[in-house]
């Protein structure tokens, strides 16, 4: 059985397959009105989500599907103490497909790795978003044609972005792209996401927005996220780092195109809304589309074998809070080795101490 809880999990040709079935899913969209009739998908979203949750359970409808499940934390057992291995264990008995979302990283892995149908992570944290990375591959096809030899600014929370952090991961494998990573020094990529990517792209460091603006092919855009700060003074901080402003676009390329995962706070001006360059609002129906698209691929391909669990070694304690190994009940701890030779758990890729 196949789960979707990290982008690489979807190789480049299931990619490719998946952008041209959203593509005729948009010319025509009555071939898959039926396609998911009797089938359910399960929404557990552990905290507040408007665009990924409601373009699932578009996603499901548009297919001839039903959705069940909930919005937040507080109104599942959870609130009660059940652990998210017995809630994947219980859905499963109930749905045909899950999408997860949840604050602590790796709780659609430990999900998937219990549940007897798909699992799709729709964010865990500040680690992976894959869906919102389908969305954002169908947009710049449909708007540059091509996925390979991209000039991509990526501007803002480049630490917490787990949006960022699947992106990368995603255009790395597509040939001759490089990527110009704007932040703060306080959020900037994290090293193991460079390291895992190595040489397959290359990558530029700055703090200044309008040093690359005139290389751009797309510029992508996000917002500090105020969820992920345990120090909110740092976070008053750092909140206006970057504002894209009609003016800062006076010197791209006429045929740049501005993406943003949404939701945006005040890192965009409305301003730019009008301008042809502006996708963020298209991203959200190419969301749809490819969600659609995923799920089903996900049903085809269900076997009814569980999703494999990752080998790992003992011996250290991830200290990451945010980790899902601080609450599940009797999860153990383990790590693997990264290409760059350091060990890093398995759950949420914080380094060993």
């Amino acid at each position: 059985m196949k789960s979707v809880i990290d982008i690489l999990d979807l190789s480049v040709e299931e990619l490719d397959d998946m952008i041209k079935t959203a593509i005729d899913i948009s010319a025509h969209p009555d071939r898959y009105a039926d396609r998911c009739r009797g089938k359910k998908l399960a929404t557990l979203f552990f905290e507040p989500s408007t665009r990924t949750r409601l373009s699932f359970e578009a996603a499901m409808y548009e297919l001839g599907g039903n959705v069940i499940g909930f919005s937040e934390a507080n109104s599942s057992s959870a609130s009660k103490g059940e652990s998210v291995a017995d809630t994947a264990k219980i859905v499963s008995c109930y749905a045909d497909i899950i999408a997860m979302r949840h604050p602590k990283e790796g709780a659609p892995y430990v999900a998937a790795i219990n549940a007897s149908i798909p699992v799709i992570n729709a964010g865990d944290g500040g680690h992976h978003h894959p869906t919102q990375t389908l969305a954002d591959l169908l947009t710049v096809y449909r708007e540059r044609g091509r996925l390979n030899d991209l000039t991509i600014g990526i501007v803002g929370d480049l630490k917490y972005g787990r949006t960022v952090h699947s992106l990368i991961n995603a255009m790395a494998r597509y040939n001759g792209n490089k990527f110009v990573l704007v932040s703060p020094p306080e959020l900037k990529l994290p090293d193991y996401v460079k390291n895992d990517v190595g040489d397959k792209a290359e990558f530029i460091e700055t703090s200044d927005l309008m040093e690359y603006m005139d290389k751009f092919d797309i510029l992508y855009m996000t917002r500090i996220q105020r969820e992920r700060f345990a120090d909110r003074d740092e976070y008053n901080r750092l909140k206006d780092s970057y504002i894209l402003t009609p003016d800062k676009l006076t010197t791209a390329k006429k045929d740049m195109r501005i993406l943003h995962p949404l939701p945006r706070v005040n890192e965009i001006s409305v301003k730019v809304d009008d301008d042809d360059r502006a996708c963020y609002f298209k991203q959200a129906l190419n969301g749809k589309l490819m969600r659609m698209a995923l799920i089903l691929h996900l049903l085809e391909l269900n076997d009814g074998k569980k999703f494999p669990a990752i080998k790992g070694e003992s011996g250290y304690v991830c200290k990451n809070p945010t980790c899902i190994t601080s609450t599940e009940q009797e999860l153990e701890n383990a790590f693997k080795k990264g290409k760059d030779g350091v060990y890093r758990c398995i759950y949420c890729d914080k380094r060993a101490d």
